[in-house]
């Protein structure tokens, strides 16, 4: 399995070509400029950001970020998940249902009610284990950039 844990300072060399990855993943492009706030903020013990790395063997293979933040609809926070990235080549070996829970128990630690996410319709391996773990809220999304 791998070892999970937050992101120190030292871990951006690590982080760096998974974020990047992740990014390839979805045929997105991050500015360079935003990909350091971002880190940053994970670093930062005044933001609601957060970010572990799941190690193997010395090596970063995964990465996942999440979010707190207020809702309406509960006293307690809800808490986003944001990125989820397995390294290619070693998906579907357990790393990252182990991140997902790593989640699940940030947020229950915080008193979180809720924690959710998105992916593509057509991420399939992903939505097969997102279907073994969670529940799907039957919401759409809708967005509009600014």
């Amino acid at each position: 399995m791998a070892d999970i844990r937050p992101v120190s300072a030292d871990d951006h060399a690590a982080w760096l070509p998974l974020w990047q990855g992740y990014q390839s993943f979805y045929n997105s492009r991050i500015p360079e400029a935003t990909s350091a706030l971002t880190w940053q903020r994970f670093l930062d013990p005044a933001e609601p950001m957060h970010a572990a790395l799941a190690w193997r063997d010395g090596q970063a293979v995964g990465l996942v970020h999440w979010i707190f933040h207020r809702s309406c609809w509960t006293s307690g926070d809800y808490c986003y998940l944001q990125d989820l990235f397995v390294a290619e080549g070693i998906r579907g070996g357990g790393i990252g249902r182990a991140l997902i829970e790593h989640v699940y128990a940030q947020a229950e630690a915080a008193g979180a009610a809720r924690v959710h996410w998105l992916t593509q319709e057509t991420n399939y391996p992903g939505r097969m284990l997102y279907d073994r773990i969670a529940e799907r809220s039957g919401f759409i999304q809708y967005r509009k950039l600014l």
